[in-house]
């Protein structure tokens, strides 16, 4: 790159210039990254803290269904009447321009659908468990995917920081650096020359 550029004192504010901008922008992705780190640990921590209670709850609503097997027989035929739920919704938020999906359900509150006097509390309790069981799903999803988004978004910014540090930076002081070298040397030789035709002048 210094064998390509002219060492001349424009090139010099222009390289300097670029230089300022390159430790700015690394700056910016390194804050970046921090914040993006943060933001997927507590997501993290977040999703352990789901799966425990997805794992209880699946424990639950298995144990309520198999007692509702027990006294009413296999609920193949009751299981047929629960709608379809279409209640889930998906927005997002933005995290340091990583789009995170927000999942939620609609404040809408579905009553049991079986008839009372085919069924029984147990079936009741069966089907109100895995109505929460699905609601965890669904707020799992939700951290799982930001937490996935998130970890390309570090990985990507800390390539680009990377390219920033090691490749781009160094560059610009070398040139920065091969420049002042030169231009030095060049007022060194012009003091030089000014100096022997003064000699000469008195010399006359």
């Amino acid at each position: 790159m210094n064998n390509q550029i002219v060492p001349t004192k424009g090139n010099l504010l222009a390289t300097k210039k670029s230089l300022a901008l390159s430790r700015t922008g690394f700056d910016l992705l390194d804050r970046k990254r921090n914040i993006l780190i943060r933001e997927m640990m507590s997501l993290i921590e977040r999703a352990a803290k789901i799966q425990g209670k997805i794992d209880d709850t699946y424990d639950a609503a298995y144990a309520a269904l198999q007692r509702a097997n027990i006294t009413l027989g296999i609920c193949d035929e009751l299981s047929r009447t629960v709608p379809l739920d279409n209640s889930l919704n998906v927005a997002y938020r933005s995290v340091m321009g990583v789009e995170i999906p927000m999942v939620s359900f609609d404040p809408v509150s579905i009553p049991i659908p079986f008839g009372l006097n085919s069924t029984n509390i147990m079936l009741d309790d069966a089907y109100n468990k895995f109505g929460e069981v699905k609601r965890l799903t669904a707020e799992l999803a939700e951290v799982e995917n930001s937490v996935y988004r998130l970890a390309d978004a570090i990985k990507k910014t800390q390539k680009r920081a990377n390219a920033l540090k090691n490749i781009m930076i160094p560059r610009f002081e070398t040139t920065v650096k091969f420049i002042t070298d030169a231009l030095e040397e060049k007022d060194r030789e012009e003091f030089s020359r000014l100096k022997v035709i003064k000699k000469q002048k008195i010399n006359k």
